[in-house]
């Protein structure tokens, strides 16, 4: 057998929850000699793995792709195809047309699996963590609130809840992905306490900050917020409804298992 090369085809590679988790994908894999690709429409991953603009993809016959939140319609001539599934309702499994085209479907946690519910062989392997230690302080005062700017995450009701809790000032990080969502329910909530940081790529600085995590989401696959404040020892409080209870594993069994899912 010829060695394994993993291309990534995600139709989604800005910032976010699914990008994050092909960035550190793609890096664990080369980080164990196994070529792999990830190739996006958005320019934001590519300096962060090897990464690569999607219309350059192409297709060989020895390629194992996993795809992600794009149309793909007709069968690839590749060794492999495997639709790897990070959302919910934005995107239900049963709606993906033609299934039958993918080798198996790939979800980040068993509640998501279970939600999808379609009859399709599919593996559950949790995403990858970045690289996050614990704090060496705890004494900030500031709140914060992570995740992409949408109706979904709905950070608005995350700083209700901070001010609620008596901090007196809260930090917003995240990219917006629904503009009349932020205008309505966001941007009415800033002031000179409570501030709208952007997105950061420095997340140990980020937690570093932080007393306490809000997150108030009306779902979650994985939750890599509550994963992450539990690897740098930040307070975390989120809603049952954003709690998928995923397992976390180490880079060594995620790799493991995506080598047996892939035969490589």
């Amino acid at each position: 057998m010829s060695k394994p090369f993993i291309k990534i085809l995600s139709g989604w590679s800005n910032p976010g929850g699914s990008t994050t988790a092909f960035i550190n994908l793609c890096n664990m894999f080369n980080d164990n000699g196994i070529d792999c690709v990830f190739y996006g429409p958005h320019a934001w991953h590519m300096d962060k793995c090897r990464g690569l603009p999607l219309d350059q993809a192409g297709a060989n016959p020895d390629d194992n792709v996993i795809f992600h939140f794009i149309n793909v319609g007709n069968k690839y001539p590749v060794r492999k195809m495997v639709y790897s599934c990070h959302e919910t309702d934005l995107r239900p499994v049963k709606d993906i047309v033609p299934l039958a085209i993918y080798n198996f479907i790939h979800y980040v946690s068993n509640f998501q699996k279970d939600w999808h519910d379609v009859d399709k062989p599919s593996v559950v392997i949790p995403n990858v963590l970045s690289d996050l230690k614990k704090k060496l302080y705890k004494d900030s005062s500031v709140a914060g609130v992570i995740g992409s700017i949408d109706s979904h995450k709905r950070p608005h009701l995350s700083i209700k809840r901070a001010l609620e809790d008596g901090f007196k000032e809260v930090h917003l990080y995240g990219a917006v992905t629904e503009v009349d969502y932020f205008k309505n329910e966001v941007q009415p909530l800033l002031n000179d306490k409570v501030v709208w940081k952007e997105y950061t790529e420095d997340k140990q600085a980020m937690y570093d900050s932080l007393h306490s995590v809000y997150h108030s989401s009306k779902r979650e696959t994985f939750n890599y917020i509550k994963a992450e404040c539990e690897q740098t020892g930040t307070s975390y409080l989120g809603l049952d409804e954003n709690d998928p209870n995923a397992t976390y594993m180490d880079k060594k069994e995620i790799l493991e298992l995506w080598k047996e899912a892939l035969e490589i």
